[in-house]
């Protein structure tokens, strides 16, 4: 692995030791060891001290399919929590091709750089010219002077320059680390971008096997496989095809999270107008089987010639039904604009409603907004497209408000705002309502981010995966698992999708075909990372599960040093206490409790404090963060707690 130390300008390659393989795999679950033992609580995350890893795991690369994921792992500047985000495409492999398991980056830079990394080639290079270029710019830039079509851009926009805080790094272009504020720490580093190139070939511990795996992966992904007619779905359509699915469970987040439905969605924003109106090309990333990817353009009006990668399904949601606009023109200028700039489209969009709504509710005036009028529908979107070109540059006190995310401009603002805030500790809610999928709202609650689905969501009750659900668990589990509006068994789901999506995020894996549709799971990681690492324990359940509860502990515990306990396990009363005022999901609020509970018996927490139990942490070789819990006061001795019903199949 490559250390860079920015201040000193100095650069380690190191070999990735063997313990943190074994104990962590790569990706997800290195990054938590690396941040537990070198990020203590009292450095911030703009702070010099801070470390921003770049991480692969063992199957990048590897044309098993989803492979071509990478993480980054730091500490947020939007939340102060624990912090990582992946992005798609081709870096990830490109740094394993270059020999790096991890890049892990600490100090700040005198002087605007980039780091520039061809196999054992490692040089900072003057960013002087690039800074305050945007990311299409940079990264044709940096292409240009290093003379390679085939070398692979990480980088950030203006946002991530001006330390908006949900700046993302952007890679290959158009795809997004996009969560939490990567591109502010980079920003904050002076750290532009990585430009990396890679010739080396990848280790495999049993071809053989591997081979036998390969091609039984492809099968899972071709028409022969259970699952092809969502996989044909997603290929012909994107992911913006979720936006129809959603809207019918009345899940699709409507005017800043008010409601779950939007009426006509289908017609208007679905899957059908979307592609017929804007769709141009197919894209993938590398050693995909879904590949779910395409280029946009509007053809007519006002932005007539924006052109993007995407937009994704929670950007179509995020510039539409949470404006309550079918503007679809406004919506691919709007992706472009966060595209170009580096920012997190999720935080951004529901940051500039929480100001509608507060506009609406007469808490912001337009002394407040630079003179706008800011009113929800088609009418309201040319102020979210200016608002999209002044954020990242801070150009106002408004634009400069909302560049701090909605947690912190509703703080700012007071008089109620609060109440308009759609988070949860700190991290505006993603794409997904709660209210019609229970389990969701505690994917929310228990997420060591903040609201977002990517660390524990279950597609399973989510969409009707019966057959899936009686594949897995036990059979008097089944109807209930089943029914999206039952909070019972619940705790158990989320608890068993968030270790499934620890092995997929440090493996690394995209979570599509593991979250949706539902091609891999527990065995299946088991399989792989023996054939390829020869780590072959974790063939066995017991400890495939005990590496996965070792990640997912020590994330949290990194949380807990910092502060974090029960009272951090909760939801925004709109989710939790506000029914569904309309829509197929009409009435329906979160009863997060019994679901809680239930998760905290899998994990062995206390129920008063939310803190881990000493016998959980050691018996997942997490010794040493048992000890420093305890001396911190942060530790319960002995679980009292009801014993966890196992709803797996043996």
């Amino acid at each position: 692995y490559l250390r860079v130390d920015l201040t000193k300008e100095k650069f380690t390659i190191l070999p990735t030791p063997e313990e943190w393989k074994r104990k962590y795999l790569g990706g997800l679950g290195i990054g938590a060891k690396i941040m537990w033992d070198e990020v203590p609580p009292e450095v911030k995350p703009l702070s010099p001290q801070n470390r921003i890893i770049f991480a692969t795991g063992p199957v990048n690369g590897t044309l098993f399919p989803p492979s071509g994921r990478y993480e980054v792992i730091s500490r947020s500047p939007l939340t102060g929590w624990w912090a990582h985000a992946s992005a798609g495409g081709f870096f990830g492999p490109e740094m394993k091709y270059a020999g790096y398991d991890l890049i892990i980056i600490q100090g700040k830079a005198k002087r605007p750089v980039y780091l520039h990394i061809d196999n054992d080639l490692i040089e900072l290079r003057d960013a002087k010219r690039l800074w305050g270029k945007n990311v299409i710019e940079t990264t044709d830039r940096i292409v240009e002077e290093l003379k390679d079509p085939d070398v692979k851009v990480a980088c950030i926009g203006q946002a991530g320059e001006n330390l908006v805080k949900y700046a993302c790094i952007m890679s290959d272009y158009f795809r997004a680390v996009g969560r939490t504020g990567m591109g502010a720490v980079l920003g904050s580093k002076n750290l532009k971008a990585i430009a990396i190139r890679g010739t080396k070939g990848i280790k495999i511990a049993n071809k053989e096997k591997f081979n036998r795996l390969l091609e039984d992966a492809f099968r899972r992904h071709s028409p022969q496989g259970r699952y092809w007619n969502y996989i044909e779905s997603f290929r012909k359509y994107g992911t913006f095809s979720l936006t129809d699915w959603e809207n019918a469970i009345g899940r699709l987040p409507t005017k800043n999270h008010w409601t779950g439905y939007f009426e006509n969605a289908d017609e208007t924003i679905g899957m059908v107008p979307m592609k017929k109106r804007h769709y141009k090309r197919h894209a993938s990333c590398f050693g995909c089987g879904i590949q779910c990817k395409y280029s946009s353009i509007v053809r007519e009006g006002k932005y007539a010639g924006t052109e993007s990668e995407g937009p994704e399904y929670e950007t179509v949601e995020g510039f539409t039904s949470n404006f309550l606009s079918t503007d679809t023109n406004a919506l691919i200028r709007a992706n472009y604009l966060c595209n170009i700039y580096g920012m997190d489209t999720i935080s951004v969009s529901h940051t500039i409603s929480w100001a509608y709504e507060c506009y609406e509710h007469g808490i912001l005036t337009k002394k407040d907004t630079d003179g706008r009028e800011l009113v929800w529908g088609e009418d309201g979107m040319n102020d979210v497209i200016e608002l999209l070109e002044e954020i990242p540059f801070r150009k106002t006190k408004f634009a400069s408000l909302l560049a701090e995310g909605s947690r912190e401009a509703a703080r700012r603002t007071g008089k109620g705002s609060e109440a308009y805030a759609i988070h949860v500790n700190g991290l505006e809610a993603s794409g997904q309502d709660g209210r019609p999928h229970k389990s969701l709202g505690l994917t929310y609650a228990i997420n060591v981010r903040g609201a977002d689905h990517l660390t524990s969501l279950s597609s399973l009750d989510e969409l009707g995966y019966k057959d899936e659900i009686r594949r897995r668990y036990k059979k008097e589990t089944v109807d209930v698992l089943a029914d999206k509006l039952d909070e019972k068994y619940k705790g158990y789901l989320v608890a068993d999708m968030e270790e499934l999506y620890a092995l997929c995020d440090s493996a690394l894996l995209c979570k599509y075909g593991v979250m949706w549709p539902p091609i891999y799971y527990h065995q299946d990681f088991g399989k792989i990372i023996s054939a390829i690492t020869g780590f072959t324990e974790y063939e066995n359940p017991k400890e495939l599960s005990k590496l996965a509860r070792r990640i997912c502990h020590l994330r949290r515990a990194f949380n807990v040093r910092l502060g974090w306990s029960k009272k951090n396990d909760a939801l925004h009363p709109r989710i939790a206490e506000e029914p569904m005022p309309t829509g197929p999901a009409k009435g329906q609020v979160v009863h997060l409790e019994p679901m809680l509970r239930e998760y905290y018996q899998v994990r062995k927490y206390d129920w008063k404090t939310g803190y881990p139990t000493k016998r959980e942490l050691e018996d997942v070789g997490l010794g040493n963060v048992a000890k420093e819990l305890k001396r911190r006061k942060k530790l319960i001795s002995v679980y009292r707690g009801k014993k966890a019903f196992d709803i797996k199949k043996r």
